[in-house]
């Protein structure tokens, strides 16, 4: 994917009235973050034109405050 067809992408995003913001996790790639109901999308456009999408799709499930426990629990170093 070209720079054009990058931009094209960004401005249907808009258009749509969808969510998004930019970030760089890679050195090779820029990621779009697209936030929707109950979900969120990772995607990420490589240097060789690749086009990599993951999905992280909401189980809907609210929590309290005692999840933030299990977080650090579970993800501190």
């Amino acid at each position: 994917m070209d720079l054009k067809e990058f931009n094209t992408f960004l401005n249907k995003l808009e258009e749509n009235k969808i969510f998004y913001k930019l970030d760089k996790i890679r050195s090779e790639a820029l990621m779009v973050e697209v936030v929707v109901p109950g979900q969120r999308w990772e995607i990420e456009f490589l240097d060789d034109g690749t086009v990599e999408i993951e999905k992280f799709i909401s189980d809907k499930d609210m929590y309290d405050a005692r999840e933030l426990e299990i977080l650090f629990k579970e993800f501190s170093d």
